[in-house]
């Protein structure tokens, strides 16, 4: 581990394993201390949260473990890959436990480049969520900035490079590519729509630059006072035609054709 990330790492989870239960238990009360983080996921829920068809048919959140977007999207199905208190289900994102059509959308933040399988879950997906439904989901993305960021002080696999979707190896959280949605979505982007016939990339938006890095995310210590907030939402707003350039995470929704 570098020296610097090693400095860096929150006291609360030093030393844990990230495919360890307790790690993302531990991860709610980083996310509860850290006021800066916390304005940063409600942003990103009310996000995801907008994105969403209006109906009344279940939601379902991957990876719902730290989080809180079930203030954002009433009645949500929380779920993660292991058991955490507080969720609705343990399950695999590559065999989803639902009827057919049963679903208005499946929401997720950081977990798509988790999943080894990545076309096999956007089947399930297509089986799971109804003709107008939604994948919407926030995933680091690939810029110059952001390579130069992850590729030195973020603790996963970083390979914009990579010629392969699936993902070898490793454990349910240590197991990933953070530039794969990146990849799917932008790079072999016509490859995905053409081999993920069902789902139609409705939208792609580079987002932040650098809230999150300097909030220090849910495994490093903050870097800023959360008053200092709104200072730098307003320089993100500024440089956000350079959104291409800068950003380290991008909304992306996917939309279910017809049937």
């Amino acid at each position: 581990m570098p020296p610097l990330r090693r400095w860096l790492e929150h006291p609360l989870t030093r030393g844990l394993d990230i495919d360890d239960p307790r790690t993302t238990y531990l991860r709610r009360r980083v996310l509860a201390g850290k006021p800066f983080l916390r304005r940063i996921y409600a942003e990103w829920y009310r996000a995801l949260a907008a994105s969403l068809p209006p109906g009344s048919a279940p939601v379902l959140e991957l990876g719902a473990g730290a989080g809180f977007l079930a203030d954002f999207v009433p009645g949500l199905v929380r779920s993660e890959v292991f058991y955490t208190p507080g969720l609705e289900l343990v399950l695999d994102g590559l065999a989803l436990p639902f009827a057919a059509g049963s679903l208005r959308g499946i929401a997720m933040t950081n977990v798509l480049h988790h999943l080894p399988r990545p076309l096999r879950f956007f089947a399930e997906a297509a089986r799971c969520v109804r003709p107008g439904g939604v994948v919407t989901m926030i995933e680091p993305w690939v810029t110059p900035w952001s390579r130069w960021v992850y590729t030195r002080l973020h603790h996963e696999p970083f390979l914009p490079e990579s010629r392969e979707w699936e993902i070898q190896g490793g454990g349910p959280l240590s197991g990933a590519n953070g530039a794969l949605p990146w990849i799917l979505f932008q790079r072999d982007r016509e490859r995905f729509e053409r081999e993920a016939p069902e789902w139609r990339v409705r939208s792609v938006e580079p987002i932040m630059p650098f809230r999150y890095l300097v909030s220090g995310g849910v495994a490093l210590r903050g870097l800023m006072p959360a008053a200092t907030y709104p200072l730098w939402r307003g320089l993100e707003t500024a440089l956000s035609p350079a959104a291409g350039r800068l950003a380290m995470f991008a909304h992306v929704v996917l939309e279910r054709g017809a049937a």
